[in-house]
């Protein structure tokens, strides 16, 4: 049994794949349901507006964008930044072009590499069949 400490109020836990206990996430997931009812009913409306109308920090709002959980319709209302180059993004943590680069590194990188096969020079294999003969003498 593995204990940790909840990343939201501090209890002890046991952890189960989960960064927080029980408890608070129950409660994150009653306030993303909040979040994105209201979504539903005012597409286009900020951060600040979704956060100060359903009553959820805009911490967790932001924290429901990178995960992923929402995402910005508009193109005008860029609240995140790639991790990686910095250019603004909707949702999730990396822009496509970043995301695909990465993605191509990683397939380079697992994809097994065959080393080509040494031609034997025409002595290595004059040598090998002279000292056969040798030996048969």
């Amino acid at each position: 049994m593995d204990l940790r400490n909840c990343k939201q109020c501090g209890r002890a836990f046991s952890y189960q794949g989960m960064e927080v206990c029980s408890r608070c996430a129950s409660d994150d997931q009653s306030e993303f349901a909040k979040v994105k009812e209201y979504l539903y009913e005012h597409p286009g409306a900020t951060v600040s507006e979704v956060s100060d109308e359903t009553e959820v920090s805009e911490k967790s709002i932001l924290r429901y964008l990178r995960e992923s959980r929402i995402e910005i319709r508009e193109s005008d209302n860029l609240y995140l930044d790639c991790e990686r180059c910095g250019a603004g993004i909707q949702s999730g943590k990396y822009c496509d072009s970043c995301a695909g680069e990465m993605k191509r590194q990683f397939t380079a990188a697992i994809t097994p590499k065959t080393k080509p096969k040494e031609e034997t020079t025409t002595e290595s294999k004059n040598r090998m069949f002279i000292a056969e003969r040798k030996r048969q003498k």
